[in-house]
């Protein structure tokens, strides 16, 4: 088993005992098992899931740093990180709305103003497509 556990500012997501953890990092999604090698990567906007007694937790995540150390124990240190059954699709969809339309107003913007609202973006999509996905399954609620 790994101990898994999941922060971000607001604070601890989820800690729990699983047996594996999928997660989107900037190199491509990985899988990590127990006794895994030791490991860091930087996380993307994506879905990340853990599975406790074979059933998949799912979670909207957005930047960060994925960490395994040893004696099974993954951190993952999230910007943004959301239980799939809490995500507030119709309030992603305006967020993410509101980003492109500030996008497409911009002639001009700026490299940085580009990236923040390219990230939004991202972060949104990410939000809605596993919400979606879990009204669709049954995933695990604890």
């Amino acid at each position: 088993m790994i101990n898994f556990k999941i922060v971000t500012p607001e604070g601890i997501i989820y800690e729990d005992k699983v047996e594996k953890v999928t997660v989107p990092t900037t190199s491509g999604e990985i899988t990590i098992l127990p006794h895994h090698i030791p490991l860091v990567s930087v996380l993307k906007a994506g879905e990340l899931i853990a599975y406790k007694a074979g059933v998949p937790i799912a979670m909207s995540v957005a930047g960060g740093i994925v960490e395994m150390r040893p004696g099974d124990k993954l951190y993952i240190m999230a910007d943004t990180a959301e239980r799939a059954e809490r995500i507030d699709v119709e309030r992603a969809e305006a967020a993410r709305a509101r980003a492109e339309e500030l996008l497409a107003q911009t002639a001009h913007v700026a490299d940085v103003d580009f990236a923040r609202l390219q990230a939004a973006i991202e972060r949104e999509m990410a939000r809605i497509k596993v919400a979606k996905k879990y009204r669709k399954t049954n995933y695990v609620k604890n």
